[in-house]
């Protein structure tokens, strides 16, 4: 970060809140013209501060209302078998983050799914068919306190 001024900060926090907000705009809330600015962005692309830009979905709306996160434990831990099943949760579309994690589990899975039925349903005939699983534990989220995407600085 220390090769950022703070009218790049000030552009990462603006395109942060709006990623879809014009260069035009942007460049009018930060007092700027919309060449400087233009530029600045794509420096910024150009030296990977700003990966991707995205448009957020409503959970509920796309029929995803259940947060899971699911530990897992693997049977083994040779290389072949991490990667495949690493290769596995990837290719599922429910399991929207996958951490590989330290302590008593080997990965964090995150899990959005409509109700408890499709949960079951996913555990039962995508999760466990899944090679060298040894052990899930499934915390279920009742309310979301704070969920940002937002980097602060």
């Amino acid at each position: 970060m220390e090769n950022l001024d703070n009218t790049d900060l000030q552009i990462l926090k603006h395109l942060q809140e709006n990623s879809n907000i014009n260069t035009k705009d942007l460049a009018s809330k930060l007092f700027l013209t919309v060449t400087p600015v233009y530029e600045r962005i794509k420096r910024l692309e150009r030296d990977g501060y700003i990966t991707k830009y995205v448009a957020l979905l409503d959970k509920k709306k796309m029929n995803r209302g259940m947060t899971v996160f699911c530990n897992v434990r693997l049977k083994e831990h040779a290389k072949n078998v991490g990667s495949n099943f690493v290769k596995d949760i990837v290719a599922l579309p429910e399991i929207i983050e996958c951490y590989n994690i330290a302590g008593d589990y080997d990965f964090m899975l995150k899990i959005l799914v409509a109700d408890m039925p499709s949960y079951q349903d996913f555990v039962m005939n995508k999760l466990s068919t899944i090679e060298n699983i040894g052990n899930t534990n499934s915390i279920f989220v009742m309310g979301e306190i704070k969920h940002s995407t937002a980097l602060e600085f």
